[in-house]
């Protein structure tokens, strides 16, 4: 993919945006002949026919749908179902390829992303499924911003894999990156309550997601990392306010159980919280 891919303004035009869980298959084989579809899969998963071949997808997949590629959703597994999120544009043109395409050469229709673009492929939808449901002003451009950005990591994600190693070392220092922003979420609302199913809420990636790349990355996982850093704060809490008791130091760091708490506490530091508190 060449350097640069504009040969003048990129300003597509936006069609439309649709969210939805498919919980049947597509009754239709059908095609569009001047606009481009895009589909992210936002969890779940299943199969799509495009131009008579069968695709399984699943969480995380992208669609490529080109103008004149026959496709079709087909619901292989009705307990976990797809949730499918499609933006339309039209009226562009990139460098070297068909009006209204992305062509990348040797590829499926599917593009499998690595965790950073699902990332802000994830956080785009919700802003322009958030959007489509306003009454603001500016609307449109609102929503062809998030086009715009849309695409474009779309495409710099497809020239960086197309480099020699660079999808490797691209998504390791993603991982990094994903895991100090948990950390950094750890740091700022330790004394919340927090599970894998809320921090995966708030960064857009499955559970067992983030505990196989935090313990990668830490060697440890993320809930034991939440106590280390909840027990530091409550010992030093604990140092400089004398006038807390156990029991508000524990609430203060996230426990309700101030038995629960001292326990952790007594395994970590080899003392009672009420110890270091004399």
């Amino acid at each position: 993919m060449g350097e640069d891919l504009f040969t003048s303004n990129f300003n597509p035009t936006f069609l439309f945006t649709w969210k939805g869980v498919r919980t049947r298959s597509e009754d239709r084989y059908h095609v569009h002949e001047h606009q481009l579809e895009l589909a992210f899969i936002m969890s779940g998963h299943g199969k799509y026919k495009i131009d008579g071949e069968i695709y399984d997808i699943e969480e995380g997949d992208l669609l490529i749908l080109n103008p004149g590629m026959y496709h079709q959703s087909i619901v292989s597994d009705p307990m976990h179902p797809a949730t499918e999120f499609f933006v339309g544009l039209s009226d562009f043109c990139l460098e070297g390829m068909r009006p209204n395409c992305i062509d990348i050469e040797g590829r499926t229709p599917i593009y499998k992303t690595g965790p950073e673009l699902r990332l802000k492929l994830m956080r785009l939808c919700i802003a322009m499924d958030s959007e489509k449901n306003t009454c603001c002003i500016g609307k449109y451009y609102m929503m062809q911003s998030y086009l715009v950005q849309y695409v474009l990591y779309i495409l710099r994600d497809m020239r960086e894999s197309s480099l020699p190693n660079g999808k490797c070392a691209f998504e390791s220092v993603n991982k990094n990156e994903i895991v100090s922003q948990i950390m950094q979420y750890f740091e700022e609302h330790y004394a919340e309550k927090i599970s894998l199913d809320i921090i995966s809420e708030n960064m857009y990636v499955s559970p067992f997601y983030i505990s196989k790349i935090f313990k990668t990355v830490t060697g440890d996982t993320p809930i034991r990392y939440l106590i280390d850093v909840r027990l530091d704060k409550a010992k030093k809490l604990l140092m400089t306010r004398p006038e807390l008791s156990v029991h508000e130091v524990a609430e203060m760091v996230g426990y309700d159980d101030a038995y629960h708490f001292s326990k952790l506490f007594k395994k970590r530091f080899g003392t009672s919280p009420s110890k270091v508190a004399e």
